[in-house]
């Protein structure tokens, strides 16, 4: 199998993906990749995806167990944990009918905030090609668990947004840390695209999943929890740094 890993997070013009073979020598590569099918034809040996895989039936407080150990660790920067509402939910395409199906699908009954209904279509397209078999290829991930991780296991001091605008303070503490992680961000190579195709911070994020798919490569990674339940389909329910 190939050494090449993929490191994807969500973008306006699909999906953001930084390819890399891990070592800090060599340059990584980034590019916008329109589909989800696309990304799985990369000849990547191992795809981490900040994007949540797999869906409880019934929802609780606080999300999947990962994302409550995610949230756990991250201090300040838990709210970029968002709690994964139940399957029924996430099969919704109409904001009004989401929030009344999560609202049947948990417990105590909660709506759907709209920042995650915004997600909802990449949740759903994954979720439509994802398999248990396809999870020794594909693993969930998210870029400030990967901070985390590079940080020592502690937790960022700086946002990476403030009133969602990039904090230049937080992104270049970010940039740091992929660099002494030894991901060369300052090398990458950029294919050509529109500022409303893909922000600044998704590339830095795709980074951070670039990084962290190297981790699960190279079975030096953490898996929250370390026993993943696994939803209806058979889907382990983890995040990965």
């Amino acid at each position: 199998m190939t050494d090449v890993v993929a490191g994807v997070d969500g973008c306006p013009a699909g999906w953001m993906v930084v390819t890399w073979t891990g070592r800090p020598t060599d340059i990584p590569q980034a590019r916008i990749i329109e589909d989800f099918t696309g990304v799985l034809r990369l000849p990547a040996g191992v795809i981490a995806v900040d994007m949540p895989i797999g869906f409880p039936e019934r929802a609780c407080t606080g999300g999947r167990p990962a994302c409550v150990a995610a949230r756990a660790r991250l201090g300040d920067r838990q709210s970029s944990v968002f709690s994964v509402p139940s399957r029924a939910a996430v099969m919704c395409t109409e904001y009004r009918q989401a929030c009344r199906i999560n609202q049947l699908n948990s417990d105590p009954p909660k709506k759907v905030s709209k920042q995650c209904f915004n997600l909802f279509d990449k949740m759903r397209e994954i979720d439509a090609l994802i398999t248990p078999d396809l999870q020794d290829r594909v693993f969930e991930v998210h870029p400030e668990l990967a901070f985390w991780a590079m940080n020592g296991q502690r937790p960022l001091a700086l946002p990476k947004k403030v009133k969602s605008r990039p904090d230049p303070a937080g992104m270049a503490l970010r940039r740091e840390l992929l660099t002494v992680a030894g991901f060369p961000v300052d090398a990458l190579l950029r294919d050509t695209w529109k500022a409303r195709e893909a922000a600044e911070d998704d590339v830095l994020d795709a980074c951070a999943t670039a990084w962290s798919a190297r981790r699960i490569r190279d079975g030096g990674h953490v898996r929250l929890p370390p026993d993943p339940p696994c939803d209806g389909r058979g889907l382990r329910m983890e995040i990965n740094a």
